[in-house]
């Protein structure tokens, strides 16, 4: 069992890929970014085998494939650009934090995704390996606690697809050039998005810090 000092740690680490916020349902008021010449061809989520994180409520394939992609539908589908792009995501893990475990062993739900993404006009796959992302509920007076105690299943996953969603769009809008726009500064490196992961999934493959008293 992971020590009290190791499960501050970890828990506290997460903090590091949360946003500020929780991500708001799309409206008509919902600002578009700058993504050129964008437009959204294929939704397509996968969600076959997806690995259920420790202490997390159950969700069916279908759930998560279905939530996810009406988010992404949601975000994307507005976008009006010149040219089709093709976004696959499978869905490697997730979390749904349940109720009454400690929160130092579930700080929050997640998602743990990669993502694809293809040029229609050139019939090109224009990522060179699937892009990792890990995607939390943000910090808040809900999941302080452990967001299971204060949302239900359904609630969690809304907010995490959603969240999911955004942070597309921030890696899209990184990789402006891809539609003829400057591109962004990274939000995180790869390396922070996969150990962000590996802490949810499996926190005992994780190196443990060295305390000094």
């Amino acid at each position: 069992m992971l020590s009290f000092t190791r499960r501050v740690f970890l828990g506290l680490s997460l903090l590091a890929l949360t946003a500020c916020s929780d991500a708001k349902e799309i409206t008509e008021d919902t600002p578009l970014v700058d993504l050129g010449d964008f437009a959204l061809g294929h939704n397509v989520v996968v969600a076959t085998d997806a690995q259920k994180a420790p202490f997390s409520r159950n969700a069916t394939e279908e759930e998560l494939e279905t939530a996810l992609k009406a988010a992404m539908q949601a975000r994307f589908g507005r976008y009006d650009g010149d040219k089709l792009y093709h976004i696959g995501i499978k869905v490697d893990a997730y979390g749904l934090a349940a109720p009454g475990i400690p929160v130092l062993f579930t700080p929050k739900s997640v998602l743990v995704l990669t993502v694809n993404i293809w040029d229609d006009s050139k019939g090109v796959k224009l990522t060179e390996k699937p892009k990792l992302l890990t995607v939390f509920e943000s910090l808040n007076g809900h999941t302080l606690v452990g967001s299971g105690l204060t949302r239900s299943r359904e609630e969690q996953l809304d907010i995490l697809t959603r969240n999911a969603a955004l942070k597309v769009e921030r890696w899209l809008l990184e990789n402006g050039q891809w539609f003829g726009v400057e591109p962004i500064a990274p939000e995180s490196s790869d390396a922070d998005e996969a150990k962000a992961a590996l802490e949810v999934l499996a926190p005992e493959a994780v190196e443990q810090p060295t305390i000094s008293n």
